[in-house]
């Protein structure tokens, strides 16, 4: 039984993540540790899924700490030194809902996840009477939140002086982003943020469409930048004074490129996935920095095999893949909301277009190809080699796709989508469009080869 997928369990919350998964997975998960906090987003089904969680984690033998309704990253902050889960379906539509597990502020890794599947699969069932565990309460949210401006103060310092607009799209960055950046002394306007799980302001995915009342907002506005988040808040996206959509990939070779420089390692490293621009390369080798790259999905992994194969010299400065940021001095979760910190302190300091300025912005496109979910496996094993043999100027990366790269630093990824009938085509290069068609024909042609 494969539960889990590239961010956890995710699915339709009367068919597929039901109270009967969820008491199974908490029961199946207790074997991995002595207490588990749990908390949910603003989901109608999440009470009732975080209330079978907890009986299936006390029914294992764990006990229980509800910390409620409050972002992913503050979960994830909360689990720190002891276990947790979380019921969120992230940016996925309000009829979803989702399980992910966490280790000391860590996602579960593959391992893990397989083991967890496993009990789940051989129905593990309750511990003796005797043990089952208790449950408290706990409040994190204060401490999250406080945090946050501590870690951004040290590392960069204040937002005074800057008008942000912070679209929350009903999500849980409604009790988290407006009021870290109003203890940093910038002036927010808050969107959407009030915590309702039909998502009425916008869906929960942040996307240029979804995003176009916030985007004019900013745009007939005295605003610096706008924020826009997912219905956790683990995302980020950055709008510039414009209203304009600043790409994912800028952001995240801006913070690559801040937090190499502050390092005093003499072997920062940047962690990111095959999808990622590179500029991001780019902007962190010019401060001496290196990128390894980790399937996506997966940065926590790629995290801790940088520091396993590292050596003492060697330092994870940070850690991210589009939209999704590891602020590594701070935790080893993904997290929204101190993104937002960060970003808006940066900001503050510098202006944007003084941050944008030295990144190299090529054009970017991503494009679907249909392709069966029986013809992924076939059709990737075809375009090992004929990409290549298409395409012999350029440098090839097989580890997650196919990765070619340019002399020119354009550059295309294909790889299959983990979870819709797709073959996805990535590219980056001043003439995008041409690179995008000569790729597409290729993959076509693969997909109709193995058919």
């Amino acid at each position: 039984m494969e539960l889990f997928g590239t961010a956890g369990i995710r699915g339709d919350a009367t068919t597929a993540v039901t109270p009967s998964l969820a008491l199974a997975v908490g029961r199946a998960a207790a074997v991995d540790g002595e207490t588990f906090v749990v908390g949910r987003d603003g989901r109608e089904t999440g009470p009732a899924l975080a209330a079978a969680v907890e009986a299936g984690i006390a029914s294992g033998g764990a006990e229980v700490v509800r910390v409620g309704r409050v972002p992913t990253p503050a979960l994830a902050y909360a689990s720190r030194g002891r276990r947790g889960v979380m019921v969120t379906a992230s940016h996925n539509p309000p009829q979803d809902n989702g399980l992910k597990l966490f280790v000391d502020g860590t996602e579960y890794d593959r391992t893990a996840e397989v083991a967890v599947e496993s009990r789940v699969d051989g129905g593990t069932g309750p511990t003796d009477w005797s043990a089952w565990g208790d449950s408290t309460r706990e409040e994190v949210l204060d401490d999250y939140r406080d945090t946050i401006v501590k870690y951004t103060r040290r590392v960069v310092g204040d937002c005074e002086n800057t008008k942000v607009a912070v679209d929350c799209g009903n999500g849980m960055a409604s009790v988290a982003t407006p009021q870290v950046l109003r203890a940093l002394g910038a002036d927010v306007v808050a969107l959407n943020a009030n915590v309702d799980g039909h998502f009425p302001g916008r869906e929960s995915k942040p996307t240029p469409e979804s995003l176009e009342d916030l985007r004019a907002f900013v745009a007939d506005g005295d605003f610096e930048f706008g924020i826009g988040h997912d219905g956790d808040a683990d995302r980020i996206v950055v709008v510039d004074e414009e209203g304009e959509i600043v790409h994912e990939d800028t952001i995240l070779a801006m913070l690559a490129g801040f937090y190499t420089r502050q390092s005093d390692a003499a072997d920062p490293v940047v962690v990111t996935t095959p999808n990622a621009s590179a500029r991001i390369d780019e902007h962190v080798e010019t401060h001496d920095g290196r990128i390894e790259r980790v399937r996506l999905g997966a940065l926590h992994e790629g995290v801790a095999a940088v520091r396993d194969t590292g050596t003492a010299d060697t330092d994870v400065v940070f850690a991210a893949e589009p939209w999704k940021h590891v602020h590594t001095g701070f935790g080893p979760w993904i997290d929204g909301v101190t993104s937002a910190a960060v970003v808006g302190a940066l900001i503050a300091r510098d202006g944007l277009a003084e941050l944008r300025a030295p990144i190299a912005e090529r054009p970017y496109r991503k494009v679907s190809v249909d392709c069966p979910d029986d013809r992924k496996g076939p059709t990737m094993d075809v375009l090992e080699s004929r990409l290549p043999e298409s395409f012999p100027e350029a440098s090839v990366d097989t580890e997650y796709g196919v990765r070619l790269t340019f002399d020119d630093a354009s550059w295309t990824l294909v790889r299959p989508s983990g979870t819709e009938p797709y073959v996805r085509i990535y590219a980056e290069s001043d003439d995008v469009e041409a690179l995008v068609g000569d790729v597409r024909e290729v993959v076509v042609e693969a997909i109709d080869d193995v058919s």
